[in-house]
This record gives C-alpha cells, sequence and structure tokens, in this order.
C-alpha cells in the first residue's frame, strides 16, 4: 500500500499535468479562426508558478520541463526555449518559496509579476541573438498584461477548488 504522503504528492502532481494539459488543448481548439486582437493570458505558466509557489513537492522539475516541450513543439514555437525559460524561472521562485508563502498575496503578485517580465525579456532577448522573429512587441506586452491580471483569479480558484492555499496556516485550517 502506497503511504499517504506519497499518494497525496502522485495525486497532486497528476492532477497539475491533467490541468496543464487541458489548458494546452484549449489553446490548440480553432475558437477564433482569423486575426487574434488581444491574445488571452498564457494560464498554463499561472498554474505552474502558482502549484510551484503552494505545492513545490508536486510540480518537478522534470515535469514542468516535459510539459512546456511538449507545448513548444503542438504551439510551434522554437524547441526548447519556452522550456528553458520557464524551468529557470520556476526554480527561482521554488528556491524563494518558503520566504514568500507567509507574505500577503500581494507581494506574491509583485514578484511573480517580475519573474514574468524577466522571463518575456529573456525570451524576446533570445529569439533576437538567434535571428528569429519575435512576436509583435505590443501582443506580447497584451499577454503580459492578461497573464498579470489572471494570476489573482487562478490562484483564488485553485485555493478555493483544488485546495492549494497560500500559507501553512491555510492549510492546516483546512485539513481539520
Amino acid at each position: 500500500m502506497i503511504e499517504p504522503a506519497r499518494r497525496r504528492r502522485v495525486l497532486g502532481q497528476a492532477l497539475y499535468i491533467a490541468l496543464f494539459l487541458a489548458i494546452l488543448f484549449w489553446r490548440l481548439l480553432p475558437l477564433a479562426p482569423g486575426r487574434v486582437i488581444w491574445p488571452g493570458p498564457d494560464l498554463g505558466l499561472c498554474l505552474t508558478l502558482i502549484w510551484v509557489l503552494r505545492r513545490p513537492e508536486q510540480a518537478p522539475v522534470l515535469t514542468i520541463a516535459a510539459l512546456y516541450l511538449i507545448e513548444d513543439i503542438l504551439l510551434l514555437r522554437p524547441i526548447g526555449l519556452s522550456a528553458a525559460i520557464v524551468v529557470l524561472g520556476t526554480e527561482a521562485a521554488r528556491k524563494r518559496e518558503h520566504r514568500w508563502r507567509e507574505l500577503p498575496f500581494m507581494v506574491e503578485w509583485l514578484r511573480v509579476t517580475t519573474l514574468l517580465a524577466l522571463m518575456m525579456l529573456a525570451d524576446r532577448f533570445l529569439l533576437t541573438i538567434f535571428f528569429l522573429t519575435p512576436p509583435p512587441l505590443g501582443q506580447a506586452m497584451l499577454q503580459f498584461i492578461a497573464t498579470i491580471a489572471a494570476y489573482p483569479l487562478v490562484a483564488g480558484l485553485a485555493a478555493w477548488a483544488l485546495g492549494l492555499p497560500r500559507s501553512t496556516a491555510e492549510r492546516d485550517a483546512r485539513t481539520r
């Protein structure tokens, strides 16, 4: 029989993978053919950062790398570039997760915003260095703003529906 802690970790990891793949499937659907005026938020990245900050043991680095590599291939982006940037960003967040946990949500949101901005700049810089055409700056900025705006909504939904509270006090109160 599997011990409860390992079972919880495996089930959490399976839920993360299933939700990420559902978001990726949703992005691949041709819901609005033609030109997109307002790009939507990167909900997969929001979900990944929330999972890394709230349950780091359920989102191992190899899982994140594999999921983003699949996303790079399916969305026809340079293979491995987004995966590498997201792995570096999530590992930076994971390293500081224990310090972020007890701070107010606004501080977490500001730090995630800074991290997302750095990840976007790194992506644009690397695309330019390798003579690949980056997406238009206006469209990238709109997606960045949409992702920042979606982060609190995804975090609230994750805390309410998935049982991913921010602090250990909230987690202990939920398990009682």
